[in-house]
């Protein structure tokens, strides 16, 4: 009983005088300390090690963070990541540090007072040289490489990235673990663990999900989603979350053939409703309720420009189906694997000032003449701590002729076979600086004479004055034959989804063109658009769809 009694005393003792170890590290970029920087923490003994940020060990309340621990006794690495809601997801690894292998080196040296041994190895094309110590008799590293090698004191990328440990002291326990304290821990597989935590760090404001656009006589809609132009438009009233300056905003549209096997134009817009009429008006009663514009061609186009009572629809990403995706993936040919889907995925910060904290009718058109159609899913990511590329904190939409309304009667953008093309006027009430014209453009029209397939300058006058001019050509649209499954292949060998085309591909979006005004004074300021439209040859026409949005500084 004494044998005994000495043996549980003396296993108490080891546990009560095991040495915790905190080492906080800094990363250095070729020799000197980068500023603001969160350092690593990690707190470790014989028995486990947890990796964790020091503002997260200090404050553990900014979701999402993850914290890292590596269970010495099976060398098992778990992964913990602290989520909304309480929520806290656990992946563990049993192999992760098993698989690591280095290149044992020579070379010692000293670092904060402790003998320091070399090793080795190489990730993703990356030459890592750590340094560690076996002097405290524990181990642990600022990341998963070299945990097993000893205490790492210094790892360093490419020579010339460094984290490196800047401080060591002994602690009595490890404050890390009071942040699990009342937490309900989920297990999970690695790739759900990791989807989980991407899907955390970001905001993610969900508008359509597997919804049919398609042209049909028999329209339903409901509650949620409204169904115009014979279901080609889809619209949902959307608000939208306070937008921080330095977020950035993504949309991502996923789309699919249900049974269309053309390529067709799409936008996704929103229907601003600061004065009298919008574009709202023109869906609900009619094209001929909203102002129209007249340039002496002989034609009136509904609801194309802003007037002092009526602002058009605001374009926030175009895009063109492919020729039958997924649909008609039958149709094979040798050594083409069709994808199943489009991602469709734009960055829109430029226009998150007017998104920020408001709700907005958010549509989606796709023209077609197709019973079955297309299904898109529709999405609006907010991300924080971004670039903040053009900090305007001013945007004012200005034109916008795609005939949305297409299938009830919208006249096509024909408008620039006249000299005076589109004519927009507005009214700036205060001043505006470092001013620039969003302006995205596509061009229509037929074969061969069409300017669908016939490059054309397109100018921009400000107050009469030519401002800028260039030729939207793109000349990439072979990258994209896999999306396309049901083009035409001609006897030259090249498909019909090949050829370049005036801005736009089958299976891509347009990127807006950024045109510098420079400063604008409050007042009336005028905005043309000259194109040299072709000809109508037959039942054949051209086409220009152009929409224009004002970002500028207040």
């Amino acid at each position: 009983m004494k044998k005994l009694f000495l043996v549980i005393l003396l296993a108490l003792s080891q546990i009560s005088f095991a040495q915790n170890y905190k080492i906080i590290y800094n990363t250095f970029f070729e020799g000197k300390e980068n500023k603001n920087q969160d350092p690593t923490i990690i707190f470790t003994n014989d028995q486990q090690t947890f990796i964790v940020s020091d503002k997260i060990a200090k404050s553990a309340k900014e979701i999402p963070f993850e914290i890292q621990k590596i269970s010495r006794a099976d060398n098992t690495v778990i992964q913990y990541a602290f989520l909304q809601n309480n929520q806290v997801s656990e992946y563990q690894n049993n192999e992760i540090l098993a698989k690591q292998k280095f290149e044992l080196k020579s070379d010692t040296k000293k670092i904060l007072g402790y003998n320091c041994k070399k090793a080795v190895t190489s990730i993703n094309s990356n030459t890592m040289e750590i340094w560690y110590t076996n002097d405290l008799k524990v181990k642990g590293s600022p990341t998963i490489l070299g945990q097993d090698l000893g205490l790492v004191l210094e790892i360093t990328r490419n020579g010339n990235s460094t984290t490196k440990a800047t401080e060591i002291s002994e602690v009595k326990n490890f404050s890390v673990e009071n942040i699990f304290a009342k937490k309900k821990i989920t297990a999970t597989d690695e790739l759900s663990y990791k989807d989980l935590l991407w899907k955390s760090r970001f905001t993610t404001i969900p508008i359509f999900e597997n919804e049919t656009i398609n042209f049909t006589n028999y329209l339903k809609s409901d509650e949620k989603i409204l169904r115009f132009a014979k279901g080609t438009i889809i619209l949902k009233k959307v608000k939208y979350p306070k937008i921080e300056s330095n977020s950035n905003v993504f949309v991502e549209l996923t789309e699919q053939s249900a049974g269309d096997a053309y390529d067709r134009t799409g936008t996704v817009f929103i229907i601003p409703q600061n004065k009298e009429k919008s574009f709202f008006d023109a869906l609900q009663n009619g094209t001929k309720t909203v102002p129209t514009f007249d340039n002496g061609n002989g034609k009136t186009y509904q609801g194309v420009i802003t007037t002092e009572a009526y602002e058009p629809a605001l374009e926030l990403m175009r895009f063109f189906t492919p020729f039958g995706i997924q649909q008609f993936n039958h149709l094979k040919l040798k050594d083409k694997n069709w994808h199943d889907k489009v991602q469709y995925r734009q960055d829109i910060s430029d226009l998150k000032e007017i998104l920020s904290g408001k709700e907005f009718w958010t549509g989606v058109f796709i023209g077609n003449y197709d019973k079955n159609g297309h299904k898109i899913s529709l999405e609006v990511t907010v991300h924080k701590d971004g670039l903040d590329v053009f900090k305007n904190n001013t945007v004012i939409p200005l034109f916008n002729t795609l005939n949305i309304m297409e299938m009830d009667g919208q006249d096509y953008a024909t408008m620039f076979d006249s000299p005076k093309g589109l004519i927009t006027n507005f009214t700036l009430t205060k001043d505006l600086k470092n001013v620039k014209l969003r302006y995205i453009t596509t061009g229509h029209g037929g074969w061969e004479n069409g300017d669908e397939f016939l490059p054309k300058e397109n100018k921009i006058n400000v107050d009469g004055k030519e401002i800028f001019s260039f030729i939207p050509w793109r000349t990439d649209c072979g990258s994209y034959r896999l999306y396309n499954p049901a083009s035409g292949n001609f006897s030259n060998g090249l498909s019909s989804s090949d050829y370049s085309r005036s801005n736009w591909c089958p299976g891509t979006t347009t990127n807006p063109n950024y045109i510098s005004l420079g400063d604008l004074k409050a007042g009336n300021h005028q905005i043309q658009v000259l194109i040299p439209q072709g000809e109508k040859e037959g039942n054949s026409f051209s086409s220009w769809n152009v929409s224009g949005v004002l970002l500028g500084d207040q």
